[in-house]
């Protein structure tokens, strides 16, 4: 999914440094496949202007990459997007966007270290490729929630049915969100840390 048409934040981007009442930061990361919008919701959200590793998509990416769905898409991440948002005075989260395509996976597992927990954005054009992406993430014991962005020509189906489809258990939230949208993006990273948060109560409950 395309930066363009995304929110802006009005007037310049704050300097990279944490505000001077932040009293905790948490590392979170948003992967998903190939054109899933890990970038723009990176660039949608984020407090700073954010640090992107696009390249331009060359011939050498036909027939390795599957692009289904991005045919328009020109660039493509090949280390990481990085963001922050201070989700409160206190509180603030780095944003590390993994790399969509399979080739670039191997970068994953340096970005899992220290995450507290991940968004997997899913394409409903495209359900397969979620199931690496969530494996990879239950294999390393990262809690996750699953966003389903909105693409103007792709399915929708009910919230169970993609449950079910997705093979998700019971209590792993899923939603619907437009990355382009910064208050979409930060409902998604809301509902994530309301998902940690009730992880760590019930964890100090037994």
């Amino acid at each position: 999914m395309d930066f363009n048409g995304s929110d802006t934040i009005p007037g310049p981007r704050t300097e990279d440094h944490l505000p001077h009442t932040a009293q905790a930061a948490v590392k979170i990361v948003i992967v998903g496949g190939f054109g899933v919008g890990k970038t723009t919701m990176v660039g949608s959200v984020s407090d700073i202007r954010p640090l992107t590793t696009e390249e331009t998509m060359t011939q050498a990416g036909i027939g390795v990459d599957d692009n289904y769905g991005s045919e328009t898409k020109t660039a493509t991440t090949v280390a990481m997007d990085f963001g922050r948002i201070s989700i409160t005075d206190k509180l603030v989260l780095y944003l590390f966007g993994t790399p969509g395509q399979e080739r670039f996976w191997f970068l994953w597992n340096g970005l899992f270290e220290g995450a507290l927990g991940a968004v997997v954005l899913v394409d409903t054009r495209r359900l397969e490729v979620s199931f690496d992406v969530m494996g990879r993430l239950e294999e390393r014991g990262v809690p996750f929630v699953v966003a389903v962005n909105s693409f103007p020509d792709a399915p929708r189906y009910p919230t169970e049915e993609l449950r079910t489809a997705l093979d998700l258990a019971p209590e792993i939230p899923i939603l619907d969100c437009d990355v382009r949208r910064r208050a979409s993006s930060k409902e998604v990273l809301m509902t994530l840390m309301r998902f940690l948060h009730s992880i760590a109560l019930s964890g100090a409950l037994t």
